[in-house]
């Protein structure tokens, strides 16, 4: 219980942090819209050039796959590339500074060389578990959850590594890997307690869709789009709280102290190693 406790003082410091520095919020935003156009781009290249009508019934023709991939891969860097200036942000923060989405952007811009590595490796795994799953039924979900959520849970200090050591992907992934040996249970904690406060902050948004559905078109419009708008806005704060969650857990795993406003979050016991380094 009290590690489920200090996953809530984490969330707490995570939303200080945000409130102090809202520019933060502006990076899971520009991830979102430069996730919508490339949907839009891909998949209007795919509806022109992709289909090939001439077979059985409409199929994705060898170009339509290839744009998949891209698709795939472009999705991929957005998102690392976000992440990545949200870390950056949050990183001057935590160390007292004043962070703009300028800056932040920079920072990503210096790491391009290792960010596009990253997002090629990530983009090739997330293909492949959705094949997995698409091929094995059932089985094939329930082994690519699983799979999909180790390598989460053991990739998740790999953005700030990348951004805040310079490191390779190889070697990157390597660190990251032993943090979360020493850090396991209590990372997998941290970032459920995280995922409690995310739903709880949609239920208010879920709620009025369902009353707007069940009043009918008229309360669906205004009080389904209000949810929406509370959804939408609920993310993007989810969003940004993950990321500054991530920066402090590098922080405390690479040094063993969070600085800023975590500095007196008892991380000692919320994260305290499993194993030692000899």
């Amino acid at each position: 219980m009290s590690r489920f406790q200090t996953s809530w003082a984490i969330a707490k410091r995570s939303w200080a942090v945000l409130k102090s520095d809202k520019t933060l919020a502006w990076f899971p935003v520009l991830s979102a819209i430069g996730s919508l156009v490339v949907f839009a781009v891909i998949g209007g290249l795919v509806a022109l050039m992709g289909i090939d009508s001439s077979s059985t019934g409409d199929s994705l023709a060898p170009m339509g796959w290839v744009l998949v991939v891209v698709a795939y891969l472009a999705l991929a860097m957005v998102q690392t590339y976000f992440l990545a200036a949200l870390v950056a942000g949050a990183d001057m923060r935590l160390r007292g500074n004043d962070s703009t989405v300028r800056a932040a952007l920079d920072i990503a811009n210096s790491r391009l060389h290792r960010l596009l590595p990253w997002a090629i490796v990530t983009a090739t795994v997330t293909m492949v578990l959705q094949a997995i799953e698409q091929r094995f039924g059932i089985v094939g979900r329930i082994v690519a959850g699983l799979v999909g959520l180790a390598w989460n849970l053991v990739t998740f200090l790999v953005v700030p590594i990348l951004v805040l050591e310079d490191l390779g992907v190889g070697d990157a992934l390597k660190r990251s890997k032993d943090m979360f040996k020493r850090t396991w249970g209590e990372n997998v904690i941290g970032q459920g307690g995280l995922g409690i406060v995310g739903f709880l902050v949609m239920l208010p948004g879920m709620f009025l869709i369902a009353v707007g559905a069940a009043i009918g078109t008229a309360g669906l419009v205004v009080l389904g789009a209000a949810g929406v708008v509370w959804l939408i806005g609920s993310a993007v704060v989810v969003s940004a709280l993950s990321g500054i969650y991530r920066t402090a857990l590098y922080h405390f795993a690479a040094d063993g102290q969070v600085p800023g406003e975590f500095s007196d979050v008892n991380f000692h016991d919320a994260f305290r190693p499993r194993r030692h380094d000899t």
